[in-house]
Parts: C-alpha cells; structure tokens; sequence
C-alpha cells in the first residue's frame, strides 16, 4: 500500500544502492505501544483540551500541548490494551499470532486525532529502507476508534481510500452508515439513527408531543437535528417547539439568548444531543437563570458524564433520562488496571507517555522532565505508588459501556483476522480462491471477513454488523436518582432494540424512574391538549402541527378517538349522539299507536264506526218506517257500509307502514270512498227522477233507475276505482320508505306512494264524482217535499268537498307523520260530515219525533201544494 501523502521518494540523498523512503515529519503524540505480528490502533481521548502554538512559520513550528488528563478516556485505552493481552493468552482465538497495539491521545482535536491516525497508519520509524519500492505490509492492520464523530468522519473519509478497518466505539452519526463514502467504517455502537427513533419511543411512551432540541455545531448534534426533525415529522409522534445550536465557546449572550428561548417556551421536555463542554456551559447559565421545571433527555454523551451529577446542578437535572450505550461485564478487567505500572525508562518518551501522564494526574506528583499541565513543584513519582489506595474512576469497573464497545471492537478485529487465518488455500475468496495471509497482508483482506464477523461476548451479547458496518442496535435507559441523603446514582430502568422486523421495541420501568416534580409524576408537555372524541384538530396557521385548535364535529359527524383529524359522518340509519363522539340509532318516527296524536285518531275513527254501527242498527229496527224507506232503503245501507269501511281504512295509516298496509291504505280509502259517493250519486239522481216522473209525461224516467240499474251504476262506478287502484298497485306499488329528509336526526318511515299520478288519479275520481253529486242534488234542492233529501245531500257534499279541497295542501305541506295524520283527519272528517249531513236528521225524526215519521208528514207538503 503506497501513502503518498506522508513518503516521498528520495534517491538522490541515500549513498546505498538501495531505494530510500524518509518520513517527512513526526507528530509528537501520547500514546502507549506494544509489539506484536499484527498491530491493531487505537484513538481515544485522554485529554480534554488542546493548546496550538503560534505559527509564524519564521522557524519549525512546535507541537501543540494537551491539557485536563481524562480518566476515562485512558480507561478505554486500557480496557483494548486487556483485549489484545486476553487475546494473546486465549490458545484457540489467533493461535501463533502476537497481536501488538499503537494508541494515541486525540486530545479532544480533529487535527491531532487526524496526525494520530496517519502516525498509526504510516509508522514513526524515521526511514524504511525497502528494495526499490515502497511495497510491503503496512505498519497497522485495523484501527479502533475514533472516540466521536466528527474526527471519525475525517479519518475514515481518508483511510477508507486504502480500504483500512476502522471500528469506532462511540461515534454515533448516522452519516458514518453511508458506504458509498465510509467503505471501510464499523462500529460497535448504535447510530444515532437508531438512538434518535429510541428517544421518540420515548416521547411516544410518555405521551410527549411537544420539546424542544439543543444540539452541539458538529456532525454529531447537526445529524442528530437533522435525523430528528424528519423521523418525528414522519412518525406523527410530536412536534419540536425550538432548535437550538449549543456554542462551543462560553458565549454569554448566546447561551442567555438560548435559555430564554427555553424558559418562554411551553415544551417542559428538553432533548440534548451534545458533548459534555456544551453542556457545562450551558447549565452555567440554567443554573444563573435558576429554570427548574424542565424534564431533561440526554444522549449517550452525557447520560454517564460524572461531571454533570453533581449536587449543584440536581436540582435542575435530577430524574434526567437518558439513552446509554449497553452495560457490559469484563472479567479480569479490573486485574489488569491494578497492574498498570509506569517504566520510567520507556514510558516517558513522547511516544510511549499516556502512563505516566496518568501516574501524575492520579497521584499528583512529577517525573523528570514533569509532564504538560503538572506542577513543576510536585513530589517526584516513584512509580511505586499503589493505586488501590487512592480513588479514581479508573478502577471503577461496575459501570462499562463505552469500555465494553471498545472491548467489542478489538475482538470484531481479532475474530476476522482469525478467520482470514484459518482460510484454506484453493478455498479462499479472492482472486484464483487464494488466501490471505500473515506475511504478505493486505487491511483491505480484512474488510471482507469483518463484514462477516459474528461472536457472542462472554456477557452473552452478539456482535455483528449489517449491510452498513452499524452493529446490532440496543440500549438501555437511564434515569437519574438524587437520593434523599443527597447521593446521586444513575439507574436502569429499561432498554431499547430493535426487533426482527426493524422497528424499535421500547422496555420501561416507570415504578423505578424519579421524577423531579412536586407530583411524581411524568409532565405533560404538549402544545395543545388533546381533542377529546367528538371534536376535531385544526391546525394553527403557521404553527407546528402539534399546535391546533379543537373543534366541534359538525352536525351529522362524529370523532370517536382522541385528536381526531377529520369528524366522520354516521350511516344513514344513525345520528350523532349529543356530545358527538358516537353514533347512535336514529329515532323512528311514524304515526303510532302509542302516542296522542295516534291515539285521538283511532278512537275517533272508532267512534264513527260504532256510531255507522248504531245508525244502521236503528235503520235495520225501523226499516219498515216510511222515513227509511224513502228514497230507496237499499242505497241508505249500503252509504252506511260504505262510511263504515271509510272509518276503518284510516286505521290502516296508523302504525308502523308495512307493504301490505302501504299497498292496502290507500286502495281501500279509494274504494271506499268512491262506494260511498257512488250510492249518494245514485241516490241524488234517483231523488230527481221520482220528481220528475210525478211530473205528467215524466213516468218513463223511472224505468232507467230501478233497484237493478241502481246497483248496476254503484258496481259500475266502484269498479272503475278498483281498476285504477289494480293499476297502481301493479305498475308502481306504494312502498315503505325511510326519509330522513324531514330531519337530520330522525328516520320517518312513511309509505312512499310509488305513482304521483296513480294517487292524482285516485283522488280526482272521487272528486269528480263528488262535484257530480253536488251538482245534482243542488239542482234537486227546491223538489216539492216536506222531507226532500236533495238538500241533505247537497250539504253533506259540500262538506265532503271542502274537507278535501283543503286536504291537498295540507297534505303536501305537512312533513313525515303528519301527512298521514292530515289524510286520516280528512278521512275521519269527511267520513263524519256524510254520516251527520245525512242520516242526522231521520235518526232525529225516527228517535225523538216519531209522530213525523208517517207517509202523510213526509209527503204533506206536496199535497198542500
């Protein structure tokens, strides 16, 4: 493999025959080293800040100095130097093979984290003298690191040209997952892909539709912010209320301007997807503002970061949730830290110093020369120091998460290689199926098997990678206890991982969580409060989609959910109940039995059966009375029939409408009617043809109105309607129909009347039969006689015509049921209008003055004329 940028070719300078390739520049790093066949590198952050010098360029410009020893970023370089000593003494993982390790500080910089990693890569030897090129196997197979995002962004973009492994630990951008541009970039840790959709279960589990976002200004907050807003947008599950981009400078006013923003807003949740110096800074100003109140969800940066718990910042930070890289269990691992010793003859050099550097910071003393950052003053180190009798968090083994994906990484390495080794020649997956092989390896040989990798850690946990070099994502949830004796302590209460069919399956304890609340209790953060069922969300103009007006469904529609988006109409049988959150069954309304109306009609229809009934009873006992027998008796009865059957067909519009008494009610006010005027036209042109054959001349009138002819015309004219009323039936029957035309909240079941002109038909033969009878018995009126029935007729008639002549409008302008009271009523009235106008008088003669029923009373007033 040929680093161009780091060797140049130099022949004219070597006095050998041989080829010379000098290193242009060493990088004076921390770092710790071992020998090995294979050398695996390691990046991680041992110290916090880093201090550049000046470049003036007007002589060799000097190395940049590190400041603020990390502990447990030394702790994670240690925990991959007891992975490659486990693995040198396991006699079944890389039998005969000695791995070494090169690890560098990055001192929290891309720029010495970026030198780290070309020294890992290129070597510190001053000059390499190869036979005529620079071929050969490259000083470092595999690198475990970075320890963030953005360097790892940078190195991998750059060691991903030469296809070398790089397996980073603890950067989580979801960026790094694209392998178009990160070819050769694994990682033991979870994309804050997944991280970002484990926080929203969150929300989602809490019912948390409203917070807001602080991010730090690299590619791990910026692709956190970005990856947040579109998988909350797609999910439905809330709604940022602010983003903001935390400074990594103590900027005053930015961060007074940003914790303003904070304590206007609504949202009680806020989200933090930044580094440990962000977040300092910031809750400096929290803390200066005194804003309490807030429900705190970090990401796996801070989740464990000790300099946060402090008692100070509990009273704002207390029951803080967090998402944690998985806790791991690595026996022996704290052994091993026991055993760290510094060499005073080989440890102090620029190259091997990370020991030493950590021997000062924990006992507070010097080697000679001191390190950076070390009081000159100090006790000088005699490295026999015993570190069990100091406190440090380097011992402190019971919490192992960013050590355990370290532990993960070398392991991924070594497993891959192990499997490169073990390939049979004639077998293998290269060209010609050949084989790599310890001699003559390649990093990009590497590649192949670590995509394949899959082993189970001794905790029980499975690593292996994905089509995107992301491993198997999970992690735990961690929420942050202040006790009442003022500890602080960092507890599981649930995890989060993906299932088989990739989506995300949220485990939470709420019993275990504190809530730093005055009710225990998780907040509320929303917007607006949810829309109870029976209302529907309106969006706010140009405000998020969490914030909305509730408005009630309108009429005739229904929200059976909570934060209904649309109201939805019921079916047509049914109606809204009156806080419109369901649909309920629509009232029935027809002319029933059961209500008053109803009921006032069928007794009265009753009635006038029974008073047909006892008219005819007193007709039949005194048939034989001249009064009855005048003007034929046979017609008398057959009107009495007539409006007897008249009074009871109304009954057939009562009720629930059925077909048969749709079909029925009206065939049978037809005929009925039109029997009954039949006989009374019958009856009136009878009346006139008597008079007129007493008239001289006259006598052959009467021989077309015999009893014969009589009945003959009644059949004759009723057939007539029977026809019409067979016709409609046939043609266009009447139906029962439900209309809920009438009113929105009512089924009115009435009997639709099939024929409009089948019904026009019915109601003008009646009426042209009545008009006939009026005519007629009008032009009788003046007959001589004490008791000429013309005038009875006449009366009655108009009656009848009046009743039905104001029938037609009321009929069309009463809705529903009350069309159908309205024709019973004209039936009723129209029935008792006959009844009274012609047998109330000879009922009066026959019951109360007998003595004017005789021949010689109902005809004197002809013989006096």
């Amino acid at each position: 493999m040929h680093f161009t940028l780091l060797y140049s070719y130099f022949s004219s300078t070597v006095s050998s025959p041989l080829y010379s390739c000098q290193l242009q520049g060493q990088f004076h790093l921390n770092g710790m080293h071992k020998a090995g066949d294979v050398v695996l590198g390691g990046l991680f952050k041992v110290h916090f800040f880093s201090v550049f010098p000046d470049l003036s360029f007007t002589s060799e410009p000097q190395q940049p100095t590190c400041h603020g020893f990390d502990v447990l970023g030394f702790r994670r370089a240690q925990t991959m130097a007891f992975a490659i000593d486990e693995i040198n003494r396991n006699a079944k993982l890389l039998p005969n093979v000695t791995l070494g390790y090169s690890l560098y500080d990055n001192c929290a910089n891309i720029g010495i984290g970026f030198s780290a990693a070309l020294s890992v890569v290129s070597g510190q030897e001053e000059q390499f003298i190869l036979d005529k090129t620079c071929v050969g196997t490259p000083p470092v197979l595999g690198i475990v690191g970075d320890s963030s995002s953005t360097p790892s962004i940078a190195i991998s973009s750059v060691l991903g040209l030469y296809r070398v492994p790089m397996v980073s630990y603890f950067a989580t951008c979801s960026c790094l997952s694209d392998r178009q541009k990160f070819p050769s970039f694994f990682r033991t840790i979870p994309s804050d892909a997944f991280q970002v959709r484990a926080m929203i279960q969150i929300l989602k589990h809490f019912s948390w539709t409203w917070a807001g976002l602080l991010v730090s200004d690299d590619d791990y907050g910026l692709h956190a912010a970005r990856s947040f807003q579109s998988d909350l947008a797609q999910s439905g599950e809330g709604c940022l209320a602010y983003l903001e981009v935390l400074p990594w400078s103590n900027d005053e006013d930015e961060l007074r301007r940003i914790v303003d923003v904070m304590k206007k807003s609504t949202a009680r949740v806020v989200i933090v997807f930044a580094h440990e110096r962000n977040m300092i800074n910031l809750m400096a100003e929290v803390v200066r503002q005194n804003v309490t109140g807030l429900q705190w969800m970090v990401s796996e940066a801070l989740t464990t970061a000790t300099v946060l718990q402090t008692l100070r910042l509990m009273p704002y930070l207390a029951g803080t949730l967090g998402i944690a890289i998985r806790r791991g269990e690595i026996p022996g691992l704290r052994e091993f830290f026991l055993q760290t010793h510094p060499d005073q003859h080989h440890n102090n050099s620029y190259g091997n110093s990370m020991v030493n550097q950590f021997w000062e910071y924990t006992f507070q003393c010097r080697f000679a020369p001191p390190t950076a950052g070390v009081d000159a003053g100090a006790a000088l180190c005699t490295g026999q120091e015993d570190l069990e009798n100091v406190e440090t968090d380097f011992l402190d083994v019971s919490n192992l998460r960013p050590e355990y994906n370290v532990y993960k990484a070398v392991y991924a390495l070594a497993y891959a290689l192990d499997d490169m080794l073990q390939c049979v020649p004639g077998r293998g997956p290269f060209s010609g199926h050949s084989c790599g092989n310890l001699k003559g390896l390649e990093p990009w040989q590497l590649l192949y098997y670590l995509e394949k990798v899959n082993f189970t850690t001794p905790f029980g946990d499975q690593v292996s990678f994905d089509e995107n070099g992301d491993a198997l994502p999970i992690y735990d949830i961690m929420n942050w206890l202040w006790l009442s004796d003022g500890r602080i302590k960092i507890q599981n209460v649930g995890d989060v991982k993906r299932t088989g069919f990739k989506r995300e399956e949220l485990t939470i304890d709420e019993d275990k969580i504190f809530w730093n609340f005055e009710s225990k209790e998780p907040p509320r953060s929303v917007c607006s409060e949810s829309c109870p069922p029976g209302t529907r969300m309106a969006r706010k103009k140009g405000e998020p989609v969490c914030c909305f007006d509730c408005i009630p469904c309108s009429e005739g529609k229904i929200s059976n959910k909570i934060d209904s988006l649309d109201c939805s109409s019921c079916p047509d049988d049914f109606w809204p109940s009156p806080q419109r959150d369901h649909c309920v069954p629509k009232k029935t309304e027809f002319l029933s039995y059961n209500e008053p109306l109803g009921i006032c009609l069928t007794a009265t229809s009753l009635l006038g059966t029974c008073i047909c009934a006892v008219v005819l009873s007193i007709f039949i006992y005194h048939r034989g009375t001249p009064i009855v027998r005048a003007n034929n008796s046979e017609l008398s009865f057959q009107i009495l029939l007539s409006l007897k059957l008249c009074f009871l067909c109304s009954l057939l519009f009562i009720g629930r409408p059925r077909l048969w008494t749709c079909q029925l009610r009206h065939a049978a006010f037809g005929i009925s009617f039109v029997l009954c005027v039949s006989c009374i036209l019958v009856k009136t042109m009878v009346v006139l043809a008597v008079f007129k054959a007493s008239k001289p001349g006259g006598g052959a009138s009467l021989k077309w109105f015999g009893v014969l002819q009589q009945r003959g015309t009644v059949m004759v004219l009723t057939s007539i309607q029977a026809a019409i009323c067979t016709t409609w039936l046939v043609s266009a029957s009447p139906t029962p129909h439900k209309n809920t035309q009438y009113h929105n909240d009512k089924i009115v079941y009435e009997c639709a009347v099939g024929s409009t002109v089948g019904f026009a038909v019915l109601l003008g033969y009646i009426g042209s039969l009545a008009i006939l009878s009026v005519l007629i018995a009008f032009i009788s009126r003046n007959l001589p006689d004490s008791f000429n029935e013309a005038k009875l007729i006449t009366f009655s008639m108009l009656i009848f015509c009046a009743v039905w002549v104001a029938f037609v409008p009321a009929y069309i302008s009463s809705p529903g049921k009350y069309a159908d009271a309205v024709e019973v009523f004209a039936i009723l009235a129209s029935s008792f209008g006959l009844l009274v106008a012609l047998f109330g008088p000879k009922c009066y003669i026959i019951l109360l003055k007998p003595e004017r029923n005789t021949k010689k009373a109902i005809m004197g007033r002809g013989i006096e004329s």
